[in-house]
């Protein structure tokens, strides 16, 4: 057994001093104050004192590129960096090679993570327009949705046939996450600023390209859809404060059929930064303007926006290069998602409570996963011990992603990652990983 004793738990909206004890797998107590003197069986015993104790983070967005683009990330580059950034399971998105759009596919790319993986696992579905059969195969206990991109992104997975929109969220029983980017919207902005500046444009235009008005034309679609048949809509990376309008902040999240997703650089930068990082910190959707991630942190403060992840997404830095139509979209988060978040917290952006609602409790509460997400006897341990006065300077020396790069170089975060158990097992201390570990397939609750 393992005791981490007198650390400062942070669990289910309050902070106190406690200890947890865990048997196995499971989280076996948790004591508020002094654990008991006398408890039966050998333990170790971690001390927490002056530490963060919290449950493990749960991304539930990200892309690991393998099958097929491991020349950017593999699932064992980038699950442990997550789990060196305190995420104990992730849920990965199906534009890989082959595209994860059969069950042959999914299962695949499952044997992968049980190979693989430091971190517990879960892969989306990819819908296409002529997957449905291939959807309603899909088990909803084993898999955590179906993936639909409306609005293109990388890879080749845009479903705009409205036909087999209206089929998927009319049949389809799984949580249904979206892309929404309208594609309309953004080859005619495209085509207007080519007009007036030429094919050169400077990443500057990518958020007047893919702009605010691009992601509520596709988001209120999704909200329609999923309104209409009575579908669970999550929708995801959600960038603009117009699209707030479309969510709800009154109903209890499980209550919810419609809900959404922030990803942590929306709150981090703003179109200002652009001058700084360039290409850097291009994503779909854009990062956009200062009042867009204002609107982002209120909705996340006040309950319109559900869950917090990374849409961590590696690619080299030479793919990286060229103007705003050549470049390619995304970057590696996942280490430091959450320093980034508490740092956020320190700053009075949000509590700390509030961090860990929106990446470990309400993420479970969406996805319904089974018996993670918190700190409850019963629960997997998926644990995280954080040194708040242990400050950490982003380099390239000490990040674990196989394309060696990070929007957050030369940041230094005041919170710093020392240990991560997943599933009870010291998979992350101190900078070493254990090599032996492997995480486990995420389930979940109808």
């Amino acid at each position: 057994m393992l005791l981490i004793k007198n650390a400062t738990i942070i669990n289910e909206n309050r902070t106190f001093t406690g200890s947890v004890l865990v048997e196995n797998e499971y989280i076996k107590a948790v004591y508020e104050g002094d654990a008991p003197i006398e408890i039966n069986g050998s333990f170790t015993t971690v001390d927490g004192t002056g530490k963060m104790l919290i449950p493990g983070v749960i991304d539930d967005q990200v892309h690991f590129r393998e099958p097929g683009l491991t020349h950017k990330g593999n699932i064992y580059s980038e699950s442990k960096a997550a789990v060196a950034g305190g995420v104990t399971s992730f849920m990965e998105m199906p534009n890989t090679m082959p595209l994860t759009t059969t069950i042959e596919a999914l299962e695949d790319k499952y044997k992968l993570g049980a190979e693989k993986s430091f971190a517990n696992y879960s892969f989306y579905m990819g819908a296409t327009n002529s997957n449905i059969d291939e959807l309603r195969k899909v088990d909803i206990r084993n898999v955590c949705g179906v993936k639909i991109f409306m609005g293109s992104s990388t890879g080749n997975m845009l479903v705009d046939n409205k036909e087999t929109l209206s089929n998927i969220f009319a049949e389809i029983p799984l949580l249904i996450a979206t892309h929404c980017e309208d594609e309309a919207t953004i080859q005619a902005n495209k085509a207007r600023y080519k007009a007036l500046h030429g094919d050169d444009l400077p990443i500057q235009f990518h958020p007047l390209i893919r702009n605010a008005e691009a992601c509520y034309r596709s988001s209120s679609f999704a909200v329609e859809l999923a309104t209409k048949y009575n579908a669970r809509l999550h929708v995801l990376h959600i960038s603009s404060a117009m699209e707030m309008s479309l969510f709800d902040n009154k109903n209890p999240l499980r209550e919810k059929n419609i809900t959404a997703e922030v990803c942590v650089h929306h709150l981090w930068f703003s179109d200002k930064d652009y001058a700084t990082y360039g290409n850097r910190i291009k994503w779909n959707p854009a990062i956009k303007a200062e009042t867009d991630r204002l609107a982002l942190i209120e909705a996340l403060n006040n309950g319109k926006i559900d869950v917090v992840a990374t849409d961590h997404a590696p690619h080299l830095l030479r793919e990286k290069e060229g103007n705003c139509l050549k470049a390619v979209s995304g970057g590696p988060l996942i280490q430091h998602s959450l320093a980034a978040m508490l740092q956020m917290a320190k700053n009075g952006v949000f509590t700390y409570e509030k961090v860990i609602d929106k990446m470990c409790h309400a993420t479970a509460e969406l996805y319904r996963v089974e018996k993670r997400g918190y700190i409850r006897p019963g629960y997997f341990a998926d644990l995280v011990l954080v040194d708040p006065k242990k400050q950490t300077t982003v380099t390239t020396d000490n990040l674990l992603y196989f394309c060696g790069w990070s929007p957050f170089e030369g940041t230094t975060f005041d919170h710093t990652v020392i240990k991560t158990w997943v599933n009870g097992e010291l998979v992350y201390n101190e900078g070493v990983v254990d090599e032996n570990i492997r995480g486990r397939r995420l389930t979940f609750n109808l």
